[in-house]
Formats: structure tokens, C-alpha cells, sequence
């Protein structure tokens, strides 16, 4: 069983930025890829980044190339996402996931974003 908790949402102006952690709980949380998902209101979740464990290979959607970076702590058991010139569309609650093989299994409560124009 894995848990997970992701900290550092809150509210910025369009053009800052903010660190997103997760972290997680288990002893084998460096094989996990790990990812955050975002759902803003009336929409459906969708993936924002995400960060494989053994090699560390990194995949971003489209609209957060360039702006976001995802990255990783084994030691700590923990994965941050760095979003850097925000967007009033990159307000959403942001959720952290962490998938054994190709499925996300484990997820986090999530933490809200609010970027404002």
C-alpha cells in the first residue's frame, strides 16, 4: 500500500510560480513512475507530468512543456513539480499518482492551484 500527500498549492498571480511535492510512503517507491494530474471545475482529470523510476525518463503534456519540470527525491520518497509562468488554465486541484507498472494505482487527496489573471 502506498500513500500519498501533495503540499505547496495555493494562489499566484498569472506569470508566477509554485513548487507542488508529493510524498509518499513505502520502500519500494523508486520503482514507482510517479505523476501529477490536474482537474479543473466541470472538466475531466488530465495528466500534467509525469517521471519514471528506474531511469527517471520525464513526459510532459503540451501545454506545460517548457513551464513545468518534474522531479524526484528517492531518498526522501517524495517527487516535485515545478510550474514556472502559471496561467489562469493552469488553475485546477492537483492530484499526485504513482503507478506500479503501466496504471496508476495509488493517489493523493490532491492540492488546489488558483492562478489568477
Amino acid at each position: 500500500q502506498v500513500q500519498l500527500v501533495e503540499s505547496g498549492g495555493g494562489l499566484v498571480q498569472a506569470g508566477g510560480s509554485l513548487t507542488l511535492s508529493c510524498a509518499a510512503s513505502g520502500r519500494t517507491f523508486s520503482t514507482y513512475t510517479m505523476g501529477f494530474f490536474r482537474r479543473a471545475p466541470g472538466k475531466e482529470r488530465e495528466f500534467v507530468a509525469e517521471i519514471t523510476g528506474h531511469t527517471g525518463r520525464t513526459y510532459y503534456r503540451d501545454s506545460v512543456k517548457g513551464r513545468f519540470t518534474i522531479s524526484r527525491d528517492n531518498a526522501k520518497n517524495t517527487i516535485y513539480l515545478q510550474m514556472n509562468s502559471l496561467k489562469p488554465e493552469d488553475t485546477a486541484v492537483y492530484y499526485c499518482g504513482a503507478a506500479e507498472v503501466d496504471t496508476y494505482n495509488y493517489w493523493g487527496m490532491g492540492t488546489q492551484v488558483t492562478v489568477s489573471s
